[in-house]
């Protein structure tokens, strides 16, 4: 599948914060939108105030670029949330947050999202008793996830464990961390997920 291979960064700067898509970088003073010199905004004018129909946009894309998915795959998440029961908002954000990758990024397992990616597509994880190299596979409650036995011996994941230690894990997941292993405690509520996006505005411009 086709995947954004351009500088992260410019994801960022077009949406006016911090999406940490790099990783540790983004907390560092290397981060373009850290820097209190940085000429973001000067070389370009744009419009001071976007219409309704912008904010929207800028909404679900900012929702898309966090979480690493595609137009297609974004309104077949969509769709699948709006059937279920309960706020069609805080369904699709249940179902982006429980991707394998972002499981593996929420519990320290990688530095970003995309090396979540490309770790689960590696074969570096399994969930329960199989090994699983699906990014867009969605756990569920009581699964657990492990770095496979093989993949712990190997430096790329002490490197990521260290750079990972203060990281804070989401209380709807359990970390054994000397394990390199993790269950999903239950599916979070939208106060136990911390993504800056205003679900709503994304609810109201896919139901056009």
């Amino acid at each position: 599948m086709a995947r954004y291979t351009g500088p992260a960064c410019k994801l960022c700067r077009r949406e006016r914060e911090k999406l940490f898509l790099k990783g540790i970088r983004c907390y560092t003073v290397k981060c373009p939108l850290g820097k209190k010199d940085s000429s973001f905004g000067k070389q370009r004018r744009r419009p001071s105030k976007l219409s309704e129909y912008g904010l929207q946009l800028r909404e679900k894309q900012k929702a898309r670029r966090i979480y690493g998915i595609l137009e297609k795959q974004f309104r077949i998440y969509f769709h699948i949330a709006e059937r279920k029961k309960g706020i069609t908002g805080e369904n699709l954000l249940q179902i982006m947050e429980r991707r394998l990758d972002n499981i593996v990024f929420r519990f320290g397992f990688a530095l970003s999202r995309c090396q979540a990616r490309q770790l689960v597509r590696h074969g570096h994880f399994q969930v329960n008793d199989r090994k699983v190299d699906i990014p867009s596979y969605l756990v569920k409650a009581g699964d657990i996830i492990w770095v496979r036995e093989k993949s712990r011996k190997l430096d790329k994941f002490k490197e990521i464990t260290d750079l990972t230690a203060e990281r804070e894990v989401p209380n709807w997941l359990e970390l054994e961390k000397n394990n390199l292993r993790g269950t999903v405690a239950h599916i979070p509520s939208r106060e136990e997920m911390s993504v800056p996006v205003q679900e709503q505005l994304i609810v109201e411009l896919c139901s056009r």
